[in-house]
């Protein structure tokens, strides 16, 4: 029987494109429905779409098998943005008065909108998050109502590249997949992962993927900043796949031999590692190129966490992603970051129920399309697909459209989307051929010519 309601959450990553469909149930669980994966290394990079076509074409294979799971069209979907294309940067907005005044909500939304219209070279402002405000100098999360001569607002404008903002979405509007809101893939993660006195208390959180590691830091319940580091656990691969050893075999001994940090007291120099059947490879060796690259890529996050916060951060480091499941990751991130507090974060918050083994494995690798898939309160489902019908030929079956927002009015609503929402791109005006202007006096010397052959006529006759 074909599922009436339910969310569609799908997830674009460097090594695979996961779609996963959910009903929200009344206690707050989440049952799933169905669940598709294809591999995507061949066409996205480090987080962002390279190859259009292929990846139109495997947004359109995920929906095709989460109907045929469902049994049931698909009427839009939920996806989530991310990529080394994402960064995040501060801006202050001032405000002066001639004289002591009371701020008001039209004062905040003003400082808002002339935030929202901060300009960047090649970047557009997929969101932004306001900090503080510094009123008298005192700062406060709610400035309303206070009196003063001067306001500055603090916000962090979260960056994207235009050219990966575009082709995002143009995947989905050429693989005729509505959206339904795009969320930021690292806010609804946290959304998911992190705890209420981790997020008010202070932390990181690492989100160690195939091609990226993102890391947001929170504090008082606030992003203050984000930042994608091209390095992922594909480089580690990459790495030992420089010993002359292909790329699967590489994959294969990382996540079989690889270990995050190893004690001095803990290296045996007469072990080795079987590569095939005549080569080997001295265990020494090994968590040289592991450890060194994972080293790197740990400074680099440490490199990430603004100062200003460092010594706050009392919810200390949490861990997700793929990446996270090495051994001993733990110790090595206290190692090179000197935070002692550091936990690996498993599986989500939510109560999810599902007979799917890579749900069920909680080992990090769902959690941002879980996340995203939780974000969801609108029905995904369109009609029911008759049972006669070969779903992977293409649906011949009526879908409502999604109505979109008018592109116009994207700016200047940005203030009332949701935390985490992305807005869509906005479309450069297309030319409307204007009608060629008619010289005067054409149509009148038409008529006299008309009449007078009209008249010789009439005289023959």
């Amino acid at each position: 029987m074909a599922a009436k309601e339910f969310i569609v959450a799908i997830e674009l990553g460097s090594s695979k494109i996961t779609g996963i469909a959910g009903r929200k149930n009344p206690d707050g669980s989440i049952s799933i429905l169905a669940v598709a994966k294809e591999d995507s290394s061949s066409f996205i990079r480090k987080g962002t779409v390279y190859k259009i076509t292929q990846t139109v074409k495997c947004i359109s294979d995920i929906v095709a098998k989460l109907k045929a799971k469902l049994k049931q069209d698909i009427a839009q979907v939920y996806v989530g943005i991310g990529g080394q294309s994402i960064h995040s940067v501060n801006n202050n907005i001032v405000e002066s008065f001639y004289e002591s005044t009371s701020v008001t909500s039209q004062m905040v939304n003003r400082m808002m909108d002339r935030n929202r219209n901060a300009s960047y070279p090649d970047q557009s402002i997929i969101n932004s998050v306001p900090q503080e405000y510094l009123v008298n100098n005192s700062l406060e999360i709610d400035p309303e109502g206070i009196q003063c001569q001067k306001l500055e607002g603090n916000f962090l404008n979260i960056l994207c590249r235009d050219k990966f903002y575009t082709s995002f979405h143009s995947c989905f509007k050429d693989a005729k997949v509505p959206i339904a809101e795009t969320y930021l893939s690292p806010l609804a993660l946290a959304d998911s992962v992190l705890t209420d006195n981790e997020k008010s208390s202070g932390c990181v959180l690492v989100d160690i993927g195939a091609g990226t590691t993102t890391v947001a830091v929170y504090y008082k319940n606030i992003l203050r900043h984000l930042a994608v580091i091209p390095l992922g656990g594909n480089n580690i691969t990459k790495d030992i796949a420089s010993l002359k050893i292909d790329d699967d075999k590489a994959e294969e001994m990382k996540l079989k031999y690889a270990n995050a940090f190893t004690e001095e007291s803990e290296i045996d120099e007469t072990l080795s590692y079987p590569i095939d059947v005549e080569r080997q490879v001295k265990s020494t060796e090994f968590i040289k190129i592991v450890e060194g690259r994972l080293q790197e890529i740990i400074e680099n996050v440490r490199y990430q966490i603004p100062n200003e916060y460092f010594e706050k951060l009392l919810g200390g480091i949490i861990l997700t992603g793929g990446g996270s499941n090495m051994k001993n990751i733990e110790k090595a991130f206290r190692k090179y970051t000197a935070i002692d507090k550091v936990r690996v974060a498993n599986f989500v918050t939510q109560k999810i129920v599902a007979k799917d083994a890579d749900i069920n494995a909680h080992d990090a690798m769902m959690n941002t399309v879980l996340g995203i898939l939780a974000k969801g309160d609108i029905n995904c489902a369109g009609m029911e697909v008759p049972e006669q019908q070969d779903i992977f030929e293409g649906s011949t079956t009526p879908v409502k459209p999604v109505e979109e927002t008018p592109q116009s009015d994207v700016t200047r609503n940005a203030r009332d989307l949701k935390p985490g929402v992305v807005p869509p791109p906005v479309e450069p005006e297309k030319d409307v051929e204007k009608p060629e202007k008619k010289k005067p006096g054409v149509n009148k010397s038409f008529k006299k010519i008309k009449s007078f052959l009209s008249g010789l006529i009439k005289e023959e006759d």
